[in-house]
């Protein structure tokens, strides 16, 4: 059998096929299996949207206890992100997704048994703590192995988890508890915590079993195809002083703050969608849980389909700030609308998945950026730190909120504070990663933090 040829004899028309079908390969061996794990890590996270429908009122927990637990998940959350990525970084994606999963899965679970709020708030922050490093973490880890010039795409796939997890979770949510409701003498919210939250366990050992830590790893690629993967990730790495390779450089770049800007609205709009969508739904019309969660899969059904072609277009182009940043000002327009639908089903639902579109359609191409500003420790801990960043808005937000609702007894003031951090966050992105001319989005931001290092970060 002839030797494989190796990518320096092969043509240059050869090499774009074959690294055509090393991607392929990648991607269809290790996204597949991420997408599953998010998929159930947020509806673990976000599953307490529909478990509220009932158990405020067996357990006499109000708006502002609800939001306030919802709030504890993103403390845990903000305070081990970041360490938990730095170690992603040193001991691997398998460990780390085994460290993470089995306890998560667990906890989450437990949340069936609560009883007083403070059993609430316990387990939401430990449900943050456990789960904090799963998603900065995916994201770093696909920088290890997807070139930026084809990352926006496989992004997308892994963030449509997100919106997979909502076409799903809310019917599958609806069902159990109505079906289990009395099986065994506990309420149907109490099965749905079981239920849904077991699964990561077994994902964990799946993944460590399954997932290779970096390209050099992967015996399931040739010697050939591994070196493709290398050369490629070497060639696109950002290089050169003024590119910040340490965790304190990142901090001090005017471009990581508009990525965090937008991280926060993003995130924080994400969150408002699971956390709230069921209550909306519920005040808009008289629909019972197993209605409401059927509804709530379209929301979430026309967001995976936008998020797909906002994010090929995007690798297309090679442009990732305008379409990040148009999305999610679509996304804080419809916010600020719902209000105007709230007694309407349909109307809402209609700002709802206007909602879905604008605020996950921006996310293939945002997180896109932050690989292709930062390299080694600062891609690290900088990704962490955006998502932190998030986290933290998520941690203030439902909250607020909650207390909102409560002292109103409206939703209004909600959605209208949802629309304008979203906005907040797209107008900064915009005033602080500008681009530049015929540029690659590399080399832009590379030559953009060169500048800011020689000036002192003034703006341009």
């Amino acid at each position: 059998m002839a030797a494989q040829e190796t990518p320096s004899v092969l043509s240059t028309e050869g090499l774009e096929s074959r690294k055509d079908t090393v991607y392929r390969t990648v991607k269809w061996r290790i996204v597949p299996l991420l997408v599953i794990c998010y998929v159930v890590a947020f509806v673990d996270r976000s599953n307490i949207g529909f478990a509220k429908l009932e158990f405020g009122g067996d357990l006499g927990f109000s708006d502002a206890v609800f939001g306030l637990g919802a709030s504890m998940f993103y403390l845990g959350y903000v305070i081990f992100e970041i360490p938990s990525n730095l170690l992603l970084h040193k001991i691997g994606v398998r460990k780390t997704l085994l460290r993470i999963m089995l306890p998560w899965g667990v906890v989450a679970a437990l949340a069936a048994f609560m009883v007083l709020p403070e059993h609430f708030y316990v387990i939401r922050f430990l449900l943050g703590v456990f789960e904090a490093g799963f998603f900065p973490g995916v994201l770093l880890y696909l920088s290890y192995w997807i070139p930026a010039s084809r990352r926006a795409g496989v992004m997308a796939i892994f963030l449509s988890a997100m919106g997979i997890s909502g076409i799903i979770g809310g019917p599958l949510s609806g069902a159990i508890m109505h079906a289990m409701d009395g099986v065994s003498g506990m309420h149907g919210w109490q099965w749905m915590f079981i239920i849904e939250g077991l699964p990561a366990c077994v994902l964990g050992i799946i993944a460590y079993r399954v997932l290779s830590d970096r390209p050099q790893n992967a015996k399931w690629l040739s010697t050939a195809d591994r070196e493709i993967i290398v050369d490629d990730m070497e060639r696109e790495r950002p290089k050169g002083d003024a590119v910040p390779h340490s965790f304190g450089a990142a901090l001090r770049n005017r471009r990581f703050w508009g990525l965090a800007a937008l991280g926060f609205g993003i995130m924080t709009s994400t969150s408002g969608l699971f956390l709230w969508l069921p209550t909306i739904l519920k005040g808009a019309g008289s629909l019972d849980v197993t209605q409401i969660g059927l509804l709530s899969s379209i929301p979430f059904a026309a967001a995976v389909i936008a998020q797909q072609l906002n994010a090929r277009h995007s690798d297309k182009a090679q442009e990732r700030r305008k379409h990040a940043g148009y999305f999610a000002l679509i996304g804080a327009v419809a916010w600020c609308f719902l209000p105007l639908a709230a007694h309407n089903v349909w109307l809402a639902l209609i700002a709802l998945t206007v909602i879905g579109i604008g605020t996950m359609g921006a996310m293939g191409p945002f997180w896109s950026m932050p690989p292709e500003l930062l390299a080694g420790t600062a891609a690290a801990g900088g990704i962490a730190a955006i998502t932190s960043f998030a986290g933290i808005g998520n941690l203030i937000t439902p909250a607020v909120t909650g207390w909102l609702s409560t002292t109103t007894g409206t939703q209004t003031y909600n959605q209208l504070l949802y629309g304008v951090i979203l906005a907040i966050g797209a107008l900064v992105m915009f005033a602080l990663v500008r681009p530049r001319p015929n540029r690659a989005a590399a080399a832009t931001l590379g030559k953009d933090l060169e500048d800011s290092s020689v000036s002192g970060g003034r703006s341009e």
